[in-house]
């Protein structure tokens, strides 16, 4: 286990003892990727440490040429002092403990030490292997930007620096875990943010004291949020810069972790799980026809088959107009189980599809959704209309935005759908009911999940349904937001 902050050990003066104790610790001659060079500067030893991989090595050649080629030393200034006047670097900082040269060396810097110095300088050269910032796959969008966030935290930063050259914009930057040393930045608006969100979200960052984040940004949410069981996303994700940008200048409070190509909204009400950048580059009567369609596809993908099943098991509440609902042949598996077997059937295949290597992917999808389907409608293992209504239960599924979202309501889908098959229309009023009072009774960040509709807001709830032209939405700071309503 890594010391804590509070046993951080100071340089020495001498070269022997910091070198001894850098090389015991980073690995050096031990770990390939260590580096270590050693010059002299005006008879004065002079040591870098550096990590190959994770900087250009241009840089190092640049630094050295400069220390080589200091001739003139002026005398009423230390070495130290002069080696450090001498890099000519944007990003250069002093470090006084082994703890932070450590960090800063694994973290991709170079730092100098000097014989007779108890400090050492940091430069920061980092150049991080990674992608480029192309288009997110779940977010797609038919006009807009092309870009998106990657796994290195410095391009996503200048991302959004892009799209808000704000002044007050704030980047806080810290490190969690005490192994993984990972760097996560907050942003926001300086008094636009709400003051006591932006604490709060530091303070339980600050507070977390885990080894490392291998699963980066989800596991960084656990801690913060400790939604346990709780299936339904408490904040929104996104790789879309546009997107980002948006929240902030709206006073939301994101999150970026380093490694991850997902960005955390926080707060995260359930309807900005359903919102998606397409409304906003339509025009807004257009943007709201295709909110609609969205909302509508995501009431079926919950309610459909539950709803399906009731008038099936009871025909009676049906009027002769909508007679013809229901299957007009026995089947010796139960419907309800029918049902349970397709919608897992299709989960089946999701998952396949993500395992399954591009170029048969589309080909598998085919012969499953195809195929299969009319083969168990053929044997009588289904219905028609159960793999009819399964499928468009499906469809509103995939076209919810937030791929968490999906994924929770899915769930309450098969709990409403037990209830359904147990207690009938009972079951069916009783596993509504429960579905939307557990979503009521859920907070995000002291944020009401179902906020502007529970507690009920007009204003609010008129922009969450209409998508409102630019120049009506307007933002007071450290406000509730909403999608294109901030109040």
């Amino acid at each position: 286990m890594a010391e804590t902050k509070n046993d951080k050990k100071p340089l020495s003066h001498k070269m022997t003892i910091n070198s001894a104790e850098l090389n015991k610790r980073l690995g050096y001659g031990k770990s390939f990727d260590v580096g270590k060079r050693v010059i002299y500067v005006n008879k004065i030893e002079v040591q870098l440490f550096y990590v190959n991989g994770l900087m250009d090595t241009n840089f190092i050649q640049m630094i050295l040429d400069d220390l080589i080629g200091l001739e003139i030393v002026e005398k009423n200034k230390s070495i130290f002092k002069n080696v450090e006047d001498t890099i000519v670097h944007h990003s250069v900082e002093t470090v006084l403990t082994y703890e932070d040269v450590i960090m800063k060396v694994l973290s991709g810097l170079i730092v100098v030490l000097v014989d007779g110095e108890d400090k050492a300088l940091a430069i920061d050269v980092r150049s991080y292997p990674g992608r480029g910032p192309t288009e997110p796959d779940t977010e797609r969008v038919v006009r807009g930007s092309r870009d998106g966030f990657t796994e290195n935290i410095i391009n996503n930063t200048g991302l959004i620096r892009r799209r808000i050259r704000d002044e007050n914009l704030r980047n806080e930057i810290m490190q969690v875990g005490e192994c993984s040393k990972t760097d996560v930045c907050i942003s926001y608006i300086e008094g636009l943010a709400n003051k006591e969100l932006v604490k709060e979200i530091r303070d339980r960052i600050q507070k977390i004291n885990v080894d490392g984040l291998p699963m980066a940004d989800k596991k960084l949410e656990e801690f913060i949020l400790k939604q346990g069981y709780n299936p339904f996303p408490l904040v929104r994700y996104s790789e879309r810069p546009d997107v980002v940008a948006n929240h902030i200048i709206e006073g939301h409070v994101i999150i970026i972790v380093d490694t991850s190509p997902s960005i955390i909204i926080t707060p995260a009400t359930y309807y900005h799980h359903m919102q998606h950048a397409e409304e906003f580059r339509q025009t807004p009567s257009v943007g709201t026809f295709l909110r609609w369609i969205r909302y509508l596809g995501i009431f079926m993908s919950v309610f459909l088959l539950p709803f399906w099943l009731l008038l099936c098991n009871t025909p009676e509440i049906l009027p002769k107009a909508l007679s013809y609902i229901g299957p007009k042949e026995t089947s010796n598996i139960p419907i309800y189980l029918q049902l349970i077997i397709a919608d897992m059937g299709i989960e089946f295949l999701r998952m396949a599809s993500i395992h399954t290597p591009n170029a048969v992917s589309t080909s598998m999808g085919i012969i499953a959704a195809v195929l299969i389907g009319q083969v168990a409608i053929d044997v009588g293992l289904f219905q028609p209309e159960v793999v009819l209504y399964t499928a468009v239960s499906m469809i509103g599924s995939y076209a919810t935005p937030s791929y968490e979202l999906a994924l929770a309501n899915k769930l309450s889908k098969f709990v409403i759908l037990i209830f359904t098959a147990i207690l009938g229309i009972k079951g069916f009023m009783i596993g509504s009911t429960l579905f939307i009072l557990f979503l009521a009774s859920l907070n995000t960040l002291n944020t009401p999940y179902l906020w502007p509709f529970i507690p009920f807001d007009g204003r609010a709830f008129f922009h969450l349904i209409i998508r409102t032209k630019a120049s009506e939405s307007e933002h007071k700071k450290g406000g509730k937001t909403i999608g294109d309503a901030t109040l």
